[in-house]
């Protein structure tokens, strides 16, 4: 028996392989029967190269189909995917490519120059590319392969995928998720999101993280359903097309985003079945405005890259409310528990830190088995980072970050990652990034920092050269000089008397 992820989502199409899998919003139409045969030409593409077993294909491309025939070609291998965000810029791309050893990486074929450098002296032997329009050294390359292939043999603790997410210290971890890890959280949501034949998926998400490329994607290819695939949001897109889905997941920005459509009502949301939400917390203003507006009540869910899903709003009538506020309850085969400094378990009601275990949960940090050891308890169970509580009803609360996490437009970004930049800043002495309450984005990060003694500081020029360094989404949205920064007796900076007097900033 063959644990490969992709066998799974392979045995769930439907008989018919000519039917549509994936419609795109350039108004192609691919077949289940596309999918099958090009992803045996990618798989075939990546085994002639003699890559050795676990070997990485670090992505960093425009969201295509292609780009999801990649991911499913390279489970198929039996190598591990590594999805990188488009935005990353040179200085984040070297650390991964410096830390991940990728065999192969792929890249747009306008970054290709860069890139390629970067691989190349990092060892990798083989640099290929893709872009939107279906062109690029990998499908031309592929185009020769045989549309025969059969699936790589794998073990249900053999690696999938890799995803990175940055650390407290700056220094981003690499969350080892294997085959299990990813199958069995499929398997879980199909059932408890009452996955039914004839659904169809708006895809309007990114596929370089957790939400778009295993969440929504795992979800209709496991069920056979077909997608509507969208290269980005477009808002006036996606209300166009919800008389023809039943499904759409989306991080809250979206939501709040086709809430300012005027023709969002009832009637444009007559055929859906399911509205999703997570990467960042939804307002209970934009809950209760979506019911009003459309009849339905979005379920808001909790996971993280390193566990995939791991709570949720109830999806049957008869297994509860969806209640606003919450990410609802510990999903079946994961044990959910809030403990306080101590280490001790804490009452319903109390807020504490979340721990995790479950079969979702990753195997460890890529390399790092002193981070590894440190994220886990002595008996096993994930420190998520999360700070919440779980109410009397058995509904799981987040009530904030440890570590001052930003979830910004549903991105994860570290202050101290950031800070680090900034603080490279010459004239800069001392910074500090807190996140603050946005309209649009949820939070979004504000930059205060101090000058070095008689050095005249540009607030300007700090984000003008952050924005040659980093990915949009981690640039403060404002950043202010400041004659000191507020310290605690032990002369630790204290965010959030900062976070208190920035908060109304966007409000």
């Amino acid at each position: 028996m063959s644990n490969n992820l992709f066998v799974a989502l392979r045995e769930a199409f439907p008989q018919d392989l000519d039917a549509v899998a994936v419609e795109t919003d350039t108004g192609l139409n691919y077949s289940w029967r596309d999918l099958e045969r090009a992803t045996a030409m990618l798989a075939n593409l990546l085994q002639s190269l003699g890559l050795p077993r676990g070997a990485r294909v670090a992505v960093q491309v425009d969201k295509s189909v292609e780009a999801m025939m990649l991911y499913l070609a390279t489970l198929r291998a039996g190598y591990v995917f590594l999805p990188l965000n488009t935005a990353y810029q040179s200085a984040e791309i070297a650390y991964f490519v410096e830390n991940a050893e990728p065999a192969v990486v792929v890249c747009s074929p306008k970054n290709f120059g860069w890139v390629s450098k970067i691989a190349f002296s990092a060892g990798t032997h083989y640099v290929f590319t893709l872009d939107a329009e279906r062109s690029g050294t990998l499908l031309e390359r592929a185009a020769h392969c045989s549309d025969r292939h059969v699936p790589a043999v794998m073990q249900p603790d053999d690696l999938a995928a890799i995803l990175y997410t940055s650390g407290t210290t700056g220094r981003s971890k690499g969350a080892m998720l294997t085959h299990n890890n990813l199958l069995s959280n499929a398997l879980v949501l199909k059932d408890y999101w009452c996955w039914q034949p004839g659904d169809v998926l708006i895809h309007a998400l990114p596929i370089f993280h957790v939400h778009g490329l295993f969440v929504a994607l795992h979800g209709a290819l496991i069920n056979g359903s077909k997608m509507i695939w969208l290269s980005g949001f477009d808002a006036k897109l996606v209300l166009q097309k919800l008389p023809e889905a039943t499904v759409f997941m989306g991080v809250p920005t979206l939501y709040v985003r086709l809430l300012a459509e005027p023709g969002l009502s009832h009637d444009s949301c007559r055929n859906m079945r399911l509205f999703v939400a997570g990467s960042a917390p939804l307002l209970m203003e934009t809950f209760t405005d979506w019911q009003q507006r459309t009849g339905h009540t979005i379920l808001e869910r909790y996971g993280m890259s390193e566990t995939a899903m791991l709570t949720s709003n109830p999806c049957r009538p008869s297994d509860g409310e969806r209640r606003g506020g919450t990410v609802g309850f510990p999903l079946p085969g994961v044990a959910l528990r809030v403990r306080g400094d101590a280490e001790q378990d804490l009452a319903q009601g109390e807020i504490g830190g979340i721990e995790v275990k479950g079969p979702n949960v990753f195997k460890a940090y890529w390399r790092m088995p002193e981070k590894t050891k440190e994220e886990f308890t002595d008996d096993g169970w994930f420190k998520t980072g999360d700070v919440g509580l779980v109410d009397a009803r058995g509904y799981v609360c987040i009530v904030g970050r440890s570590k001052d996490l930003i979830i910004s437009g549903g991105y994860n970004v570290y202050p101290a990652e950031i800070e680090g930049y900034i603080n490279d800043f010459p004239g800069v002495a001392e910074s500090a990034l807190i996140g603050v309450p946005h309209p649009d984005f949820g939070e979004v990060g504000v930059a205060v920092l101090i000058a070095k003694t008689g050095v005249q500081l540009s607030a300007e020029a700090v984000l003008a050269a952050l924005k040659a360094q980093l990915a949009n989404f981690k640039i403060p949205k404002k950043c202010f000089v400041l004659p000191e920064l507020p310290r605690n007796t032990m002369g630790k900076v204290q965010k959030n008397l900062l976070r208190e007097q920035y908060k109304n900033l966007f409000c």
